[in-house]
């Protein structure tokens, strides 16, 4: 495999090299990624303050596959989403809408996707995407600042006990077994197609 295949994330694969047409693909994978966010918030399992769902798993995926910047991108278009008032976002329209909405309980939380999602495109960017004990250690760190940013702010709102109890602790296994099947599946995914890139 050569050093500039080693450096690009998976969705880079299947893009045109430049022009409109490249334009054209990235503004698809923004909308179809903030589509999956947006169906990966909805499958939710209910836990009281904050629900559990499947939107760190999202989170992850897009982060590796898109490489940080185009992460970012979609990241940030779907929040602007939200903003608008759109309901993609776990509990909406159902507890509320646009900026009262992320203003809430998971005000945190969409912050920390945020940056989770540029971590994992980041250590997609230098290959660490090919090895899992690499990426394991990148989306380890992104999904304990999530958790990080989510005690944070919902902190402020409850007090840290019980934001701790409420809104942490439930969710450590969790994350830990989504960082392992993406840490696992990105680089078979890379083993298969990687040396035909």
């Amino acid at each position: 495999m050569s050093d500039s295949i080693a450096l690009r994330p998976l969705a880079s694969l299947a893009l045109p090299q430049s022009g409109a047409a490249r334009l054209a693909a990235q503004a698809a994978l923004v909308i179809g990624g903030t589509l999956i966010l947006t169906l990966a918030s909805k499958t939710k399992v209910p836990l009281g303050l904050v629900d559990l769902n499947l939107g760190t798993l999202a989170v992850m995926g897009l982060g590796v596959a898109y490489g940080w910047r185009l992460a970012l991108v979609t990241l940030l278009a779907y929040m602007a989403e939200g903003a608008a008032g759109l309901p993609v976002f776990q509990s909406t329209p159902e507890k509320g809408i646009g900026l009262a909405y992320m203003m809430g309980p998971t005000g945190g939380y969409l912050v920390g996707y945020v940056a989770l999602a540029v971590i994992a495109g980041w250590a997609a960017d230098r290959g660490w995407d090919r090895n899992p004990l690499k990426l394991g250690a990148a989306l380890t760190v992104g999904s304990a600042l999530v958790l990080a940013l989510g005690w944070a702010w919902l902190s402020t709102l409850i007090g840290a006990e019980k934001a701790w109890l409420g809104g942490v602790a439930p969710f450590v296994y969790g994350d830990l077994i989504k960082v392992a099947l993406v840490s696992a599946a990105v680089p078979a995914v890379w083993s298969l197609f990687g040396r035909k890139a």
